[in-house]
């Protein structure tokens, strides 16, 4: 008989040990659980963080799983919410292209609360993690819109990444309980009734979007758990007349995206990282810019700057040009062609950009103002045709001497045909890790991320890590009932 599409990813998932793995996609899951556990500590202190640790600890519960800032053990969903809300919360975590999914924020906290909920080991726990990645991807890929460039669930107004990222945590957290083809068949039966998220907040504001991917995170755990229990959901889920791509795309979509080389050809060594915190449009004029400063142009010898983007990207970093030249916070310089291209020609911290490089201070900075004042965005033809597979640049200096120079980046930073290496994810880590921890736990928790095949049971990763955000988290821990708070 035929399968369907979630029997297909169950056999999948039944099939995938951290053995069978191509070393490539290993080695790819190793550096994201560093990059998303750094994320959680520099996020720690934001107040939708204290929000969601309180929320979580208000809960009750039998904890067995950590997470970052919270002093005491959580029950798994609760533990993946958290971190999940973290992982997402400073738009610094890994983004698959074309689809803009944002693939480890939710998958990973997921799976890492499982592991520890089951005292799962290292390589039980990458190979859960490689599949969930690998689905959420897929079941991206499937809504994505070839012709149009873009991804459906967006046109609709949908958070694809908490949507497809539910899925991808439903599978990790069911392989990570053992529960075998089927049971990851029905967990995602019982997931696709649990995904959701809307993007209105990137129009309008409010800081509901932080939220997603721990929504997405915890959802996946309880559907591993009620299926853990004896739930089940409908083989057709996906597919069905009345299933997932019918409910959120109207039943436009591709299923050959998901099931093409499936367990042959991965995708998780694709997605790309982040070097810097900014959104990604905005990260080849910061390599552009960066480029500029590598050949000796200073700020004060500058006339004029044009940054010729792809046209959908305008919108977002250069437009309306007034608001973009004048962020009020370090949140609106993030989506700033001309912030983030001026911050790079001053020079910055970590990769190039870091996350001190983005305060409302800065984005106020007389000098700043002085000179984004100077810097047009535009569409450039070349960088239009090939967006969304890369998000290019085309940076124009002109100059007080009457030179002009051109520096053009047409791949990005962090994405396979220019990865980031270990040692330079280690200094991303160690610029948002060591905000907030000593540097010898920082040494640590980087050296159990990266070696995370080695070890014999996960609880090591982010239980030291409970008392990050000491004020937030002393908060936490001892946050009354909902009930009784005014």
């Amino acid at each position: 008989t035929d399968l369907t599409l979630a029997q297909r990813i169950g056999q999948f998932a039944a099939a995938t040990s951290s053995d069978s793995l191509p070393d490539d996609v290993v080695d790819s899951v190793h550096k994201r659980v560093l990059d998303i556990v750094g994320l959680c500590i520099a996020a720690a202190p934001l107040p939708t963080s204290r929000a969601a640790r309180r929320f979580a600890v208000a809960q009750g519960g039998h904890g067995r799983a950590h997470a970052v800032g919270v002093p005491t053990g959580l029950p798994a969903p609760l533990a993946a919410f958290v971190n999940g809300v973290l992982a997402h919360s400073l738009d610094y975590d890994d983004t698959h292209l074309p689809s803009v999914l944002h693939p480890s924020a939710p998958v990973i906290p997921a799976a890492l609360a499982a592991a520890e909920h089951v005292g799962a080991s290292g390589p039980a726990t990458i190979a859960a993690i490689a599949c969930g990645l690998e689905v959420c991807v897929r079941i991206g890929m499937a809504g994505y819109d070839e012709a149009a460039g873009n991804s459906l669930f967006f046109e609709h107004g949908q958070h694809a990444t908490s949507i497809a990222g539910t899925l991808g945590a439903a599978v990790a957290a069911a392989m990570l309980y053992g529960l075998g083809a089927e049971g990851v068949t029905h967990a995602l039966g019982v997931a696709a009734s649990m995904a959701s998220g809307i993007i209105e907040a990137n129009r309008t504001g409010g800081t509901v979007k932080r939220m997603h991917c721990g929504w997405a995170a915890q959802s996946g755990v309880t559907a591993a758990q009620l299926v853990r229990l004896g739930f089940t959901g409908p083989p057709t889920v996906l597919e069905g007349r009345f299933g997932f791509f019918e409910a959120w795309l109207h039943g436009r979509y591709n299923p050959s995206a998901i099931t093409e080389g499936l367990g042959e050809h991965w995708s998780v060594p694709g997605i790309f990282f982040k070097p810097y915190p900014a959104n990604h449009f905005t990260h080849a004029g910061i390599d552009a810019a960066l480029a500029l400063r590598a050949r000796g142009v200073r700020a004060d010898d500058i006339a004029w700057l044009r940054l010729g983007v792809a046209e959908p990207t305008v919108r977002t970093i250069g437009a309306p040009i007034e608001t973009k030249r004048a962020p009020e916070t370090g949140y609106m310089a993030q989506f700033s062609g001309p912030y983030t291209v001026v911050a790079a020609l001053l020079g910055g911290h970590g990769l190039g950009l870091g996350l001190d490089d983005f305060t409302d201070e800065l984005a106020r900075d007389p000098q700043r103002r002085a000179l984004m004042a100077r810097v047009e965005v535009h569409a450039d033809e070349r960088c239009t045709k090939i967006f969304p597979y890369q998000f290019p640049a085309v940076l124009r200096a002109g100059l007080h001497d009457g030179r002009e120079l051109v520096e053009e980046v047409l791949v990005n930073r962090g994405g396979p045909q220019r990865p980031l290496s270990a040692a330079e994810l280690g200094i991303k880590f160690a610029d948002n890790a060591g905000r907030l921890v000593p540097p010898d736990v920082v040494t640590r928790v980087r050296d159990t991320a990266l070696n995370l095949a080695g070890i014999g049971n996960v609880s090591s990763l982010i239980e030291p890590l409970g008392t990050v955000d000491r004020d937030g988290a002393e908060e936490a821990a001892t946050a009354p009932d909902e009930e009784e708070q005014p």
